[in-house]
């Protein structure tokens, strides 16, 4: 089985032609539009170089649906380890020639966490599709 088959469930990615600022940039817009709070961003080429090991850029932000975090904390608080959701904003390199956006696929959780159905996550993955695809 390919990474593409393996990932497909687990991941949502889109490429985009944008530069890589311009896709934080309007992934920051689409987040703010969707109504999400953004709570973090890691700069992981930046903070790598400050330890000495060169990387492609790409950003990690972490974001956060305060009605969305209620009602999965309601049903298990340990769903509290999936969250924030993240999303990466990953520039070219030497697998891909355009600037990629991705997502983990919330439907997943409930393979671990039995009282969340796919229902209570549907939503979520709505949303976090929409914010990624807007921002392409």
């Amino acid at each position: 089985m390919n990474e593409k088959m393996r990932n497909k469930n687990f991941i949502y990615v889109v490429e985009t032609s944008k530069s890589f600022e311009e896709a934080v940039v309007s992934l920051l817009k689409s987040i703010e539009l969707k109504g999400w709070t953004v709570f973090q961003i890691y700069d992981i080429k930046e903070r790598l170089a400050a330890k000495g090991f060169e990387q492609e850029q790409l950003k990690i932000i972490e974001i956060c649906s305060a009605k969305h975090s209620h009602r999965l904390l309601n049903k298990n608080r340990l769903t509290s380890l999936c969250m924030p959701c993240r999303i990466n904003v990953i520039g070219k390199d030497s697998k891909a020639d355009k600037v990629r956006i991705a997502g983990m696929n919330p439907v997943i959780t409930p393979q671990f966490f039995p009282e969340v159905s796919v229902e209570d996550v549907l939503e979520i993955e709505k949303d976090i599709k929409e914010i990624i695809d807007n921002a392409k």
